[in-house]
């Protein structure tokens, strides 16, 4: 409860003083060794290990607390470092299984609150006051812990309250459990196998404690809880709304930030992407990017960074990343798996530069599933930059590709670890809005979706040729196995304008010509019947040209001018589709006489000669 605006100001009989704070700090560190003394190496609580959730454990004791608990700009930043130190406090509580009879204690298992384990200033009560120090807000974990372990028929070995009640806090109840690092511990003993799930959504902390095990270590004990003495009930202030200028806490409060901040966490460079960034982002907004090429004029990583108020990169990331890259092959599993070792990477680098101000993150789909995994997202809103099919839906295309054709190893030589795809999967169902210009991934987000519009590059335009153009590398993914049997039958002029990685006999029987020059030279048409296209930039730059593309679904370019599209793995619909090209051709050249009796004659029937 905040005083009014025109109340006075609260009088204290003394102020806090640096002498005052030291001696705090003083007997901390007594309170600390007797705390050592007390607890040899032998007796310690013990440090239990975390596990995936035991879905099938049934929910004994549960608990949701607000994140936010007031609107008042001045107390913005405290209320979000709260949040980032229950978000970073969860990371090592969620999934703990405690042992039946075994004693949990809160600080076996949560490092000390640091800035360099990513802790953030937050509100803690001490000696009267509501002041800003590192992990401050752990009290609201203990709280629900406190709760959830009375429910749950718990013993309670150490629980200390508050010194001063809070009016609408746990303490004002008498569920309240106040931890200092390490000396002010929550230890309770559990009567049965259980298991702590610990959720932070985007408004409310949520504890449960499940129980996993019918097995019960003696007889369930009775709630305990130590008496409390009521204390005065004041006026819940902080520095930054107690009124008290004159205190040394006071300007470190009163410096902290007011408003919400979004954080973009960026990777590889897409020029739609980057136009909507740029007209989404405000002067409060942060850039995680792995190098700010614009500004250095290297690198790939060509992300508008003008107007951000902090731009933050890891360039020695991208110099190992690069080093890697190199050492591998262009295909294959190997790749695959580095790559999604080189995303973990980078999602951990841009993790520890997040501001605990975010409340809400713009990413990177290859960042997702690790930062989702992590607890990262946890009590954030988030928007996804998708760049590809998610996992699962990519997973189940190319098994269709490997159906059709079962022979090809490189349609099922890796998958995703199935633990990046359930994460990736979860954290898509949660993420606020899908923003991408390709239709099949948008098609997917229904409602989600945010489609934005292919940037078409700058290209002069192109007269039409003679050719088919096939503008990827020659794997079945990119769809050689279905041009390739349409085009032995139809004997199709092709020109492959991607890189070669089938022997020079996959080709045999079909009339084909390779370039590394100019490859829309004498185009009549770009094809490509691809199972798997994520980004198909030599597409737009066709359709630029001018050029006729035929595109499979998969593409994601549906209800672009001069696109024709068809399913994918549809032989048939290719020939038909490739076949009008040419005859819509053959229609300009002979003229408006003859028009009839072509379009009498379905395209499939008439001549190859004619055709092509």
């Amino acid at each position: 409860m905040i005083p009014v605006q025109n109340s006075p100001p609260p009088v204290r009989e003394e102020l806090p003083t640096r002498w005052r704070a030291f001696l705090f700090f003083a007997k901390a560190c007594l309170f600390r060794l007797r705390r050592a003394l007390r607890d040899p190496l032998g007796r310690k609580p013990a440090r239990f290990p975390r596990a995936e959730i035991h879905t099938a454990g049934r929910v004994i004791a549960e608990s949701r607390t607000p994140l936010f608990t007031t609107a008042l700009e001045a107390e913005f930043a405290l209320q979000a470092g709260k949040v980032q130190n229950l978000r970073r406090t969860a990371a090592h509580l969620h999934g703990v299984v405690i042992p039946a009879g075994e004693v949990f204690s809160f600080w076996a298992h949560v490092p000390r609150p640091t800035r360099g384990r990513g802790f953030a200033p937050g509100r803690e009560l001490r000696e009267g006051c509501v002041i800003p120090s590192i992990g401050g807000g752990l009290c609201q974990f203990t709280n629900a812990l406190y709760d959830v372990a009375l429910k749950a028929g718990c013993e309670i070995v150490e629980r200390h309250a508050h010194s001063r009640r809070l009016p609408g806090s746990a303490a004002e109840a008498g569920r309240d459990a106040t931890v200092f690092w390490n000396y002010v511990d929550l230890r309770f003993r559990a009567p049965a196998e259980c298991q702590l799930e610990i959720t932070l959504t985007r408004w409310e902390l949520v504890v449960r404690i499940r129980q996993i095990s019918a097995d019960v270590h003696g007889a369930a004990i009775a709630p305990t809880q130590p008496v409390i003495t009521p204390a005065p009930a004041l006026a819940a202030e902080s520095c930054e709304t107690c009124g008290v200028t004159d205190c040394f806490q006071n300007p470190a409060a009163t410096s902290l930030p007011k408003r919400a901040a979004t954080a973009f966490l960026v990777d590889a460079w897409w020029p739609e992407h980057d136009a909507y960034i740029s007209k989404q982002r405000q002067s409060d907004d942060w850039l995680l990017t792995p190098l700010d090429s614009r500004r250095w004029r290297i690198g790939p990583y060509r992300w508008n960074s003008a107007g951000f108020a902090k731009v933050r990169q890891v360039p020695f990331f991208v110099a190992k990343r690069a080093l890697i890259s190199r050492r591998l092959a262009a295909q294959g599993p190997a790749r695959q798996q580095a790559q999604l070792a080189l995303d973990e990477a980078l999602a951990r680098h841009f993790a520890r530069l997040i501001p605990y101000t975010a409340l809400h993150v713009v990413v990177s789909q290859n960042l997702l599933p690790f930062l989702w995994r992590d607890g990262v997202l946890a009590g954030r809103s988030f928007d996804v930059l998708m760049t590809r099919l998610p996992l699962a839906a990519l997973h189940a295309q190319l098994d269709l590709a490997a159906q059709r054709w079962p022979d090809t190893a490189t349609l099922t030589d890796f998958r995703a670890p199935e633990s990046i795809v359930s994460a990736e999967s979860a954290a898509l169902a949660e993420g606020r809005r899908w923003i991408t210009p390709h239709s099949a991934i948008a098609r997917l987000a229904g409602r989600r979706a945010l489609r934005l519009p292919w940037m078409l590059p700058d290209a002069r335009r192109r007269e039409p040729g003679r050719r088919v153009i096939f503008p990827a590398s020659d794997l079945p993914r990119k769809g050689a196995l279905d041009l390739r049997e349409v085009a032995r039958e139809e004997l199709l002029p092709l020109v492959l304008a991607g890189s070669a990685h089938a022997p020079r006999e996959f080709w045999a029987g079909c009339n084909i010509a390779r370039t590394n020059g100019d490859w829309l030279a004498d185009a009549a048409a770009v094809v490509l019947p691809a199972w798997v296209e994520n980004q198909p930039r030599r597409l737009l730059a066709a359709v630029a040209a001018g050029i006729p593309v035929l595109a499979s679904e998969a593409c994601g370019l549906e209800d672009v001018a001069g696109v024709t599209t068809f399913p994918c793995g549809d032989t048939a619909a290719l020939r038909d589709a490739i076949a009008g090209v040419f005859l819509d051709r053959m229609r300009g050249q002979i003229g408006d006489a003859q028009d009839g009796a072509l379009a009498s004659s379905p395209a499939t029937s008439l001549p190859r000669a004619a055709l092509f």
